[in-house]
């Protein structure tokens, strides 16, 4: 690891008062590095546990290099697709698959060393130790054959690509979401196993990088997400050449002649599906084993996820847990924000409850899905009479001038009372859109007070504006910025 990454032999004054700490945080990702920052800056002492590789899940396997790799994609498929511009020649580029992944390995190098390592320095009584695995034990952390006491501890070891029971998937030389990303040779076709956002982005990243895609999921693309954006989706994967599967069963999984081959069950019908390599994105598990969790009484859900408290607390007094490790949204800026509740709980500096009411949520595929607040499912469940707006993108000016016009708007109001209640986004720029509709669920905007504020012309935002609109009247019926 680089020289500067100060640990327990550095001088700091936690070293001067041995393996004593007013916090223990174990993990060294997003969550744990913000729960130990916190505290530092409030003056506790703290101790740092690696229990994996600095930077965590986002920087090293997740958020940073598949970002990276979506948007190089972006950057082909944009040459290839500008045919849809009158008197513009499309154009295709090539694509040097191993300089790619060498080239993204080195920003997740050099983010892990700007944003992690680089760090710890600047916080004197933070103590980072890097002596392996962590297991907690009454009244502290045992590591790298030592303990280390402390009154509070905070787990954030993360989560890991989870291996569903299918047979003989065993027997298959299978990637999962890293090991896609780091692959030296491009594969000539591949079968992702997973209709959710990691198994979308990759599917239409892989298949823009010149690789032969099968998107296969038991249910619907994004189950989660409102039906009319997820279909969106769906329309805009099988136009760029992505096989989608859905509402099957998978019965096997098997090497053959050099290939993968997996059996899948369909109404009546069995058919089975060939490709180079599997990828499988069935969602992640927690990183709760040899934790010692149960012989503290510190709960745990089916996965292996710890199980909180509003205030970030587990079953076991004086340990708390953020991140992925807990039955909470498996979001990066969602696992930082969790660690301050905890510690702030912890420590009793403030105290706080973890919220997701108004969470805005993105899939980084093209276009862009975002939402935030109740769906219309969710809000019904709630008890509440709704009402909802569907917006097509092609209502939207931003849209027709770009020429792209995949996706839809769709709102959720009360009917009684007009208040927002969510929304969901599927557009090219939906990732910045949904931040307004936040704004506007945190602070109970109605859908008239949205309808009748002023957006910009010429931009994907002010969708949400001909949504709210659209309760109403039919915006197609509007001039330009009427209403």
């Amino acid at each position: 690891m680089d020289q500067t990454l100060r640990t327990d032999e550095c001088c700091s004054p936690s070293a001067a008062s041995g393996n004593s700490y007013d916090l223990i945080v174990v993990g060294a990702g997003s969550a744990g590095f913000s729960a130990s920052i916190t505290a530092a800056e409030a003056g506790s002492r703290v101790a740092m546990v690696g229990h994996g590789t600095i930077g965590g899940t986002c920087v090293n396997t997740g958020c940073v290099p598949s970002k990276a790799m979506i948007r190089a994609g972006e950057a082909v498929h944009g040459g290839r697709s500008a045919a849809r511009f009158p008197g513009i020649e499309p154009c295709e580029h090539s694509v040097d698959w191993s300089a790619f992944v060498k080239g993204t390995a080195g920003l997740v190098d050099e983010m892990r060393q700007k944003k992690y390592v680089d760090l710890l320095p600047v916080y004197e009584n933070i103590t980072y130790i890097e002596e392996g695995p962590a297991r907690l034990i009454e009244g502290g952390v045992e590591v790298g054959g030592r303990v280390l006491a402390a009154r509070h501890i905070l787990i954030a070891t993360g989560s890991r690509p989870f291996l569903p029971l299918i047979e003989g998937i065993e027997t298959v030389d299978t990637l999962d979401s890293t090991a896609l990303m780091t692959l030296p040779r491009r594969p000539g076709s591949i079968i992702v196993l997973g209709g959710g956002y990691i198994g979308c982005e990759l599917a239409q990243m892989a298949a823009r990088l010149g690789v032969q895609v099968t998107l296969v999921t038991r249910s619907r693309l994004l189950p989660g997400a409102e039906p009319d954006v997820a279909d969106a989706l769906a329309e805009a994967l099988k136009a760029e050449g992505v096989v989608v599967e859905t509402g099957l069963v998978y019965r096997s999984v098997a090497q053959v002649d050099g290939a993968v081959t997996l059996a899948i069950e369909r109404g009546a019908g069995t058919e089975t599906l060939s490709a180079e390599r599997l990828v499988v994105t069935a969602g992640r598990v927690a990183n709760t084993g040899g934790l010692g969790l149960a012989e503290l009484g510190i709960e745990t859900n089916a996965r292996g996820s710890i199980r909180i408290g509003s205030d970030m607390a587990t079953t076991r007094p004086g340990v708390w847990a953020a991140g992925d490790v807990t039955d909470r949204d498996p979001f990066v800026y969602m696992a930082a924000y969790g660690a301050k509740v905890a510690v702030n709980n912890a420590l009793g500096l403030e105290a706080l409850r973890y919220d997701s009411a108004v969470m805005p949520w993105v899939v980084f595929t093209d276009p862009q899905i975002a939402g935030v607040g109740l769906s219309e499912s969710q809000a019904k469940a709630a008890g509440h009479e709704v009402k909802i707006s569907v917006l097509k993108l092609e209502n939207v000016a931003r849209a027709a001038a770009a020429r792209d016009t995949r996706g839809v708007i769709k709102l959720v109001a009360d009917a009684e009372t007009d208040r927002l209640l969510g929304g969901q986004i599927a557009a090219p720029e939906g990732s910045d859109t949904i931040q307004t509709l936040a704004m506007a669920l945190k602070f109970g905007m109605t859908a008239k007070a949205l309808a009748e504020t002023i957006f910009p012309y010429l931009t994907t935002v002010e969708g949400l504006k001909l949504a709210a609109q659209t309760f109403d009247k039919d915006v197609a019926h509007l001039s330009c910025c009427a209403g």
